[in-house]
């Protein structure tokens, strides 16, 4: 026998079938968790803005408090 007859006897014996149809699952699931991890992102979107008012009294409040420096320090 040659390596190439014993390589597709032992494919035949495997009985595995599309191995592409079995791993098709991590895919989805990979998809699942990205997925997820971007509604998390988007969840954050805008967050500075929806607080302003409470920004605008802070700074007018403490508006005496800031020393200019160069660069924005």
């Amino acid at each position: 026998m040659t390596l190439a007859t014993l390589v597709v006897l032992a494919a035949e014996e495997s009985g595995h079938g599309n191995v592409q149809l079995e791993t098709v699952v991590f895919g989805i699931i990979a998809l699942a968790t990205f997925g997820a991890l971007a509604l998390v992102t988007l969840s954050y979107r805008n967050v500075a803005n929806r607080h302003a008012h409470k920004a605008d009294a802070y700074a007018a409040k403490h508006a005496n408090d800031v020393q200019q420096a160069g660069h924005g320090h």
